[in-house]
């Protein structure tokens, strides 16, 4: 009987998943202090797989993370965009994840869509992770948290608080939040809200999740600041959005009404001057570097996970 196991969002693990794939990550960085980074674990559990990562959206963190993170865990990875495959072509997602499966141990896909990665998932016989969708990004959110855990020693009853966007990180934010039972408020203009199927499961599984219009009452006394970039590839109407999106701007002034040890988060890349003042992404409060470090940590053990060995 396989123990395989797909990774779309973060319910799919659950709390007792999510906590379990925290604790190995922070075990494993810890194990690797002072290691030249390619290095293989020295229990290489996954010598021998292979991970094939299909990138249909630009990337740096994802696409270094996952290489890396296989690399020390002893396998190995094959990279592909859709240009140079026939999914770019015009073959299904159906065949694609049929024909991947006869070849790897795992998929990574990293798209706009959220129903291509759920659409693979379904059709695959190897386990299928999101590495990133116009709907959600759990693996960034795994990062973070593992960020938080590093830096304050606790997940549940800290309070997180997201400026801007109503988005795929927000939404990935808001469902961990749900699962890991720490509080999210976010603070997002007139027509940029969260989505509500989103909001309305974070809320039966006891979330206490709100949306506010002030930034500054949103931030009161958070532990955790995050955001993200307000404008991304090919979007349109970009002056409008960003006139809209300024009052939550993350500077000094708004970081200081948070609690006095707060971590600010960003999964990067940064619009400096735009979403986040230079001061803060730079200060002493910001965590953003060890965020995308954890990216690494954080995907070996979601690895892990999917071949069922946490």
């Amino acid at each position: 009987m396989t123990t395989d196991r797909n990774f779309i969002d973060l319910v799919d693990a659950g709390p007792d998943g999510i906590a379990a794939m925290l604790a190995d990550a922070l075990d494993r960085k810890a194990a690797r202090a002072g290691w030249p980074r390619g290095r293989v674990d020295a229990d290489a559990p996954l010598a021998g797989y292979t991970l094939a990562m299909i990138f249909e959206k630009n990337s740096t963190r994802t696409r270094v993370s996952f290489d890396m993170a296989m690399r020390q865990l002893g396998g190995t990875t094959i990279v592909m965009d859709a240009g140079t495959m026939q999914l770019g072509r015009g073959e299904s997602v159906a065949d694609t994840a049929r024909v991947l499966s006869r070849y790897v141990d795992a998929i990574m896909i990293r798209t706009d869509d959220h129903e291509k990665v759920q659409e693979m998932a379904a059709h695959a016989t190897v386990p299928v992770i999101n590495g990133l969708t116009d709907f959600s990004h759990p693996c960034q959110i795994m990062a973070d948290m593992l960020t938080v855990l590093d830096r304050t020693g606790r997940l549940a009853g800290t309070v997180w608080t997201w400026l801007g966007d109503g988005n795929n990180v927000l939404h990935s934010i808001v469902e961990a939040g749900s699962l890991m039972k720490f509080d999210v408020r976010a603070a997002c203009p007139e027509g940029y809200d969260p989505s509500p199927v989103v909001v309305a499961n974070a809320w039966t599984r006891g979330s206490r999740f709100a949306v506010s219009r002030d930034a500054a009452e949103a931030a009161a006394g958070a532990d955790v600041i995050v955001t993200d970039t307000w404008i991304s590839m090919g979007q349109d109407h970009v002056e409008e959005k960003l006139a809209a999106m300024m009052p939550y701007q993350v500077t000094e002034a708004l970081l200081a009404d948070a609690a006095p040890e707060a971590v600010f988060l960003h999964c990067l890349p940064a619009h400096r001057g735009e979403e986040v003042v230079e001061a803060v992404i730079d200060g002493p409060q910001s965590a953003i570097w060890d965020e995308a470090e954890n990216r690494l940590h954080a995907q070996k053990s979601v690895l892990l996970w999917c071949f069922g060995r946490l």
